[in-house]
């Protein structure tokens, strides 16, 4: 669809998935869509085509709003890891499996400066051309040729070099989750690539570990203590950020945790696990449970 036969409200889903791939938080990307829509129908009949408008507007709110949370993160309690989008696994066809939409490649993205962050998304993930980034972003297409391969140079050094299939990402996390459920420390440590790293997002207000761990060993004991004393807990498969992932509900149904894996050569490189209730909020109404 070009700019000038798609209605607005046919745009809000690209428009959610460009905020969302910029900020890195469901909540946030919603916001910013909306005061995009405020700012169209302020506007009004002077805009022909809405979707360079909206895109351009929530580019720009995307910039700001990043910008201004570089501020609000050193502040931040422990480690700050993008708010997972969740999808029941029965729903799973309607998943985008992207990617780009992983956990690991949102965080790959916070490397990126804001303006380095719009350039590379509305190029590589959107297909937009440097002459309209340039508008969008305020920047000549000479310039904006330049952000993109710093960018990509920034983007591709952390980058796995081959993607498993979803097959083995499912087989490897239903093994993890088997090893962790009995305390299997050396299961794990078989699961796990040397110089692999658990990330934890309590943002001060749920128990996480407030730095990262390294190595295989740490990191399969962590796990292998949380998972066998935790007590009563129900585990469901779900897809996270289009990927393999788990839910966990407490004895009273109370939404727990979102963990996903990051796999690269046959073993678990790196544990995502979220239990900030603030980031849990959206997947917890999804479910219709309420959070720890």
């Amino acid at each position: 669809m070009t700019g000038a036969d798609v209605t607005p409200e046919q745009l809000r889903p690209l428009l959610f998935s460009l905020a969302y791939r910029m900020v890195g938080s469901a909540a946030e990307a919603e916001d910013l869509v909306q005061e995009a829509y405020l700012r169209l129908h302020r506007t009004g009949a002077e805009v022909d085509a809405p979707k360079p408008f909206l895109t351009t507007v929530v580019t720009r709110l995307a910039i700001d709003h990043l910008r201004s949370a570089r501020v609000r993160r050193e502040a931040y309690v422990g480690e700050w890891v993008p708010e997972p989008l969740v999808t029941e696994s029965a729903a799973a066809e309607r998943v985008e499996r992207d990617e780009t939409l992983s956990l690991a490649f949102l965080a790959l993205l916070e490397r990126l400066t804001p303006v380095e962050r719009a350039v590379y998304v509305l190029h590589e993930l959107f297909g937009y051309a440097h002459d309209e980034i340039a508008g969008i972003v305020e920047k000549r297409p000479e310039n904006c040729r330049q952000i993109l391969a710093r960018a990509r140079r920034h983007v591709d050094a952390g980058r796995p070099r081959f993607e498993p299939s979803r097959e083995r990402r499912e087989a490897l996390l239903a093994r993890f989750m088997a090893a962790i459920r009995v305390g299997d420390v050396d299961g794990l440590v078989g699961l796990l690539a040397a110089d692999a790293v658990h990330y934890a997002d309590g943002g001060g207000k749920a128990q996480a570990t407030l730095k990262p761990i390294f190595g295989a060993a740490k990191v399969a004991r962590l796990w292998a203590t949380l998972g066998s004393a935790r007590g009563e807990y129900e585990a469901r498969i779900v897809d996270v950020n289009g990927q393999p992932g788990v839910v966990a509900f407490g004895p009273a149904g109370e939404l727990l945790t979102v963990l996903t894996l990051d796999v690269a050569d046959d073993r678990v490189q790196t544990v995502w696990a979220v239990v900030n209730p603030d980031k849990l909020a959206r997947t917890a109404a999804q479910l219709g449970v309420a959070t720890a």
